[in-house]
């Protein structure tokens, strides 16, 4: 015969020693942890900003003061970590591709026109004479008018002959004309000073001539042979030639 069993209730009791031990917060672990939380946040605001420096006031002041200038506290942040320190770039000297000249090979600056003519003056031809004489350059086509105590009164550029009438050597003035016609209708000319002769005519110093009232050169052409045989000189310079030169005034021609 079966026998029948009957559930016992279980005991309140027996439940609860059944059950699984109830765990226990560790307080200990929990206070470190929030310590360590709380110095890292306020480390990391105080490299922001957002926690001023300094010990005047309450800490409720200072947070107060950081959460209302949050703003601004950020952007300053922002421009803070934006701000980059330039890299100075090398600094590159460059080579010449040339050496620099020297100031010995640099050109002799131009002198002006006075300090030619000085230069010039003081240029007189070696072996041209001694005393008060007219002295005439063929290769220079320049004459020296020389003073008594060999001073150089002036020297001007003048035009000599194309040809090759007029030898180096001495000579002396032998005539003179305020006006003359050149040979063969060749033009007029002023202040004629005659030291020599050639073949068909006289030779010496005189202005430029002119025929029907137009000069037969340039002023600017003096220096350069320009002439038939005699040597022309600007108006000026003829008159300043006829008056120093007079008769048997020594005329010295260099090469």
């Amino acid at each position: 015969m079966a026998t029948s069993h009957r559930a016992q209730p279980e005991r309140a009791g027996a439940r609860r020693a059944q059950t699984s031990p109830t765990l226990r917060p560790r307080y200990g672990r929990l206070l470190a942890f929030g310590a360590a939380t709380s110095i890292t946040a306020i480390a990391v605001g105080g490299l922001i900003g957002v926690i001023p420096e300094g010990s005047q006031g309450s800490p409720t002041a200072h947070h107060a003061a950081g959460v209302g200038n949050a703003p601004e506290l950020m952007q300053e942040a922002a421009l803070r970590a934006a701000v980059v320190t330039p890299t100075p770039l090398p600094v590159v000297t460059p080579t010449p591709s040339e050496p620099a000249p020297s100031p010995m090979a640099q050109t002799a600056p131009v002198q002006p026109q006075s300090a030619q003519s000085q230069v010039a003056k003081e240029s007189v031809p070696a072996n041209s004479g001694q005393g008060r004489r007219v002295v005439f350059s063929i290769s220079d086509q320049r004459v020296w008018l020389i003073s008594d105590r060999g001073r150089v009164q002036d020297s001007y550029l003048v035009s000599g002959s194309l040809t090759d009438n007029l030898k180096p050597g001495s000579y002396a003035v032998y005539s003179r004309s305020r006006e003359a016609v050149g040979i063969d209708d060749s033009g007029e000319m002023e202040y004629f000073v005659r030291f020599t002769r050639g073949e068909r005519a006289a030779i010496g110093f005189h202005s430029i001539p002119t025929k029907d009232g137009r000069m037969l050169q340039r002023v600017s052409e003096l220096g350069t042979p320009q002439s038939h045989g005699c040597i022309r000189q600007k108006l000026s310079d003829a008159k300043q030639m006829w008056d120093f030169a007079q008769d048997g005034t020594p005329v010295v021609v260099t090469a």
